[in-house]
């Protein structure tokens, strides 16, 4: 019986997902992609695979544990197959792999389209305001000659006698049975004898295809966006994936999100602050009447309403606007000469107290 902790490199009391950590470390090292014409890492390749094939499944796993714990203790094997001690079949090792090397799954049907990404990047009142983007994309279209199936006209696939359609082989490994990929037909349980001269067999040509994006109202930065059916076609005429759009909202000099507000900063006018003002204060769809109250201080805010990011059903959030105060640099000899008498006939000390809390 072999022993798969040893094999994947871990403790037979590992976590799950050091385990599948594991795999994923010795998968992308041996792996035939990365080793092409490397029969020693293939084999490594698929020693781990079978490893994790058991010990990535909680059920398989106490299944391996009870059997190992039975065999040391000088019990017999038990009978193997695909009805065997564990029953056959696949667990999540399919979706692991694909994750690693965004393979389509094999299940011997014609496989559904892969899904498209693209960034798309948007101004900041863009995103907030809504917008209609035009954008190319590469992508694939099914070959109208063959109608998607990669076969001749008058022609088409026929059934891999190898693994009758299914796209998979048996194979008895131990007391387990793995599926694998049909090596005839490449899983997809469909073999193309007269290939289109079109497309080369694939199905597919190549493609830029223009679309146009309706930016909804208040879209956020990371926000994905999809579009059924956009993505590349599926294999012998199966659908087509889906294409997502991933926002990127750029920044704004001015303005910063923040839920559903907006914020600023708004400088003041010394004078302003100390005996009030009525100010515009510019919003991402124009300028505002602030009024600001005597004596307001640097760091105050004033809330806006309505003036935030908009909402798809109506409304909006609000605007906060965070006041500073800026104090002149420079004085003319008549600014300074009034700043000066106010200094004298100011009494508050704002310091005042300050030594006996310090005490």
């Amino acid at each position: 019986m072999k022993d798969y902790y040893k094999i994947l490199g871990v403790g037979k009391n590992a976590v799950q997902k050091d385990i599948k950590n594991a795999y994923r470390k010795l998968a992308r090292q041996y792996h035939p992609d990365a080793k092409p014409g490397d029969k020693a890492a293939e084999d490594r390749f698929k020693e781990a695979s079978e490893a994790y094939e058991v010990l990535g499944d909680k059920a398989k796993r106490a299944e391996y544990d009870r059997q190992a714990e039975y065999l040391a203790a000088g019990g017999p094997r038990m009978a193997g197959g695909p009805q065997g001690f564990y029953g056959g079949g696949t667990s999540g090792f399919g979706s692991l792999f694909e994750d690693l090397f965004q393979t389509q799954p094999r299940t011997g049907a014609p496989a559904r389209g892969d899904d498209l990404y693209y960034t798309l990047t948007l101004g900041f009142k863009e995103a907030l305001l809504g917008a209609v983007k035009r954008i190319k994309i590469d992508r694939r279209k099914s070959c109208l000659t063959c109608g998607g199936t990669g076969a001749k006209p008058g022609s088409s696939p026929t059934t891999c006698p190898t693994c009758g359609g299914r796209g998979v082989i048996a194979q008895n490994q131990g007391p387990f049975s793995i599926n694998r990929t049909c090596p005839t037909c490449a899983g997809e349980g469909l073999i193309v004898k007269d290939r289109c001269a079109q497309c080369g067999g694939s199905g597919t040509l190549p493609e830029e295809k223009q679309i146009t994006v309706n930016i909804p109202v208040g879209t956020d930065d990371g926000a994905k966006l999809k579009y059924r059916g956009f993505g590349q076609p599926g294999q012998r005429g199966a659908p087509a994936g889906d294409l997502y759009m991933i926002v990127k909202v750029l920044g704004h000099p001015l303005f910063k999100r923040q839920g559903s507000n907006i914020h600023m900063d708004l400088p003041l006018k010394f004078t302003e602050a100390a005996l009030g003002a009525t100010v515009k204060a510019p919003t991402i769809t124009g300028s505002v009447s602030l009024k600001i109250p005597p004596g307001t201080q640097t760091g105050q805010v004033f809330r806006i309403k309505a003036q935030g990011v908009p909402k798809a059903k109506g409304g909006a959030g609000d605007m906060l606007v965070k006041v500073r105060v800026e104090v002149p640099k420079t004085l003319s000899p008549a600014q300074r000469e009034l700043i000066v008498r106010l200094a004298g006939e100011t009494k508050d000390d704002p310091r005042a107290g300050l030594e006996e809390m310090a005490r």
